[in-house]
């Protein structure tokens, strides 16, 4: 098939990530290079986009941000050109995602030791997480292949909770059938919710994610049904726009150091994408640090990196709180090793007692992250004690879902029963008679206990 032009003549292609010959337009279904069954990349025309100056193209992006010119006030679409431009605007599927802040984490940092820290916070998006940057890309091109004639029956996931979630308002919000595969009982009640709601095809399988993934690609394989996880690179061209909008909201200053949780470590790679487009377009002049962090229960990067890399087992991953990256078999391992190998990377992985230590510490300070931000923050804790991470730097952390997809697991965490958990911060609630002299008596021996003054003096606390 022809790899034809898109808006503004801008063009954009499937080829092979190790490098095989050959093209496929975008809308073709490949998911894997027919040469040596390696996972695909979209590349685009990088001279066509050079024609634009990075001056331009910076005036561009921050004219188009925030505004309700369609679709160009979406974080992912108002970089149009560099994303997907073969999607027709009538086609392009999109609840203007993105553009998600960027969160001060002050107090936090201070508490840390590192005094310029700041969290990404793209849960602040529709369906709760990052995944929604990846879907409206994937879900808008088989908008566009449907519209066009092309036979596309549904489209389906394997999913730990999120990507579900983002699949299942996109595909009803175009009106296309979807299909998601759960692990049964290993997503929190609030994440199996959003895909029922949406109207999605929901099964729940008796099997782990790794479980669900195998299924899924047989499905997509044998009976056409459109593939929606990350190994679908459609989704990483979406995601990559989270290093981008980190870059333009630090006015175009690059940070010394990105942290970002690792499950199926299409993330990863995604990340590191977005950052060299804006790099070999000459936006930005250098390139940040990226950390990849891993539950300990679900660490089989972490375990390669130990090895510089040069060895990689899948491994039967164990029962985290971090549910989403419970992973032991990423798919987009390839492409995140060659991430972290181009960005000086780092792999750490955090214990089920350090994530939840560093959640319940984060949530103290006027944050209400999801524990797979509680591994990041965990893992960043380790490299500053270690020195690897100066007290100078500036650090971004990824939180990639809003805590309120967890709050299971926040209230076991404060009721203290979480097994072999040692809830230090826990914060039940305290029920008492509705009478005035046991309310005020309790709430200033509250005061005193937590605060150790009740004249507003200023306290971390915590």
């Amino acid at each position: 098939m022809e790899v034809r032009e898109g808006v503004g003549g801008f063009r954009a292609w499937f080829e092979c990530f190790g490098g095989c010959s050959g093209r496929w337009p975008l809308t073709e279904i490949i998911y894997h290079c027919p040469q040596c069954e390696g996972l695909l990349t979209v590349q685009h025309d990088t001279e066509r986009l050079r024609r634009t100056s990075p001056a331009d193209w910076k005036k561009c992006f921050q004219k188009r941000g925030h505004t309700t010119s369609w679709p160009y006030g979406s974080g992912v679409w108002g970089r149009r050109e560099m994303v997907c431009p073969i999607v027709d605007d009538d086609n392009i599927v999109s609840m203007y995602e993105g553009n998600t802040n960027l969160f001060w984490a002050k107090r936090l940092g201070r508490q840390l030791g590192v005094e310029d820290l700041w969290l990404k916070l793209c849960g602040n998006t529709h369906t709760g997480s990052f995944k929604d940057l990846g879907m409206t890309v994937l879900v808008s091109v088989v908008n566009q292949m449907r519209q066009t004639g092309q036979t596309v029956p549904a489209v389906a996931c394997a999913s730990t909770g999120d990507t579900s979630a983002a699949l299942a308002a996109y595909a009803a919000y175009a009106g296309i059938p979807a299909i998601v595969l759960l692990p049964k009982d290993k997503v929190s009640s609030a994440q199996l919710v959003q895909p029922v709601a949406n109207g999605a095809i929901t099964l729940a399988l008796e099997t782990d994610f790794d479980g669900c993934m195998a299924i899924v690609k047989r499905i997509a394989e044998k009976d056409g049904i459109y593939l929606a996880n990350s190994m679908n690179s459609l989704r990483v061209e979406g995601q990559k726009t989270v290093g981008m909008e980190i870059v333009e909201q630090f006015d175009w200053e690059v940070p010394e150091w990105i942290i970002i949780p690792g499950g199926n470590l299409g993330n990863v790679s995604a990340l590191g994408k977005g950052l060299l487009d804006f790099y070999e377009l000459g936006m930005i002049d250098r390139l940040p640090r990226i950390v990849c962090a891993q539950a300990q229960r679900a660490n089989p990067l972490y375990l390669s990196y130990l090895t510089d890399f040069e060895k990689f087992d899948p491994i039967q991953a164990q029962p985290t709180l971090a549910s989403a990256i419970q992973i032991g078999n990423p798919v987009s391992l390839a492409k995140a090793v060659e991430t972290l190998k181009r960005f000086n990377g780092i792999v750490e992985q955090a214990s089920e007692q350090e994530l939840v230590d560093a959640t319940a510490r984060a949530d103290r300070t006027g944050l209400f992250i999801c524990p797979h931000t509680g591994v990041a923050l965990a893992v960043l804790e380790k490299l500053l004690a270690r020195g690897v991470i100066s007290r100078q730097d500036r650090v971004v952390v990824i939180s990639t879902a809003h805590g309120l997809k967890f709050t299971d697991f926040k209230i076991q965490y404060h009721k203290g029963v979480l097994d072999d958990i040692h809830s230090s911060r826990a914060n039940p609630e305290i029920v008492l008679p509705a009478r005035y002299e046991r309310v005020r008596d309790e709430m200033f021996r509250q005061i005193d206990a937590r605060f150790g003054s009740r004249n507003g003096s200023k306290t971390e606390g915590g």
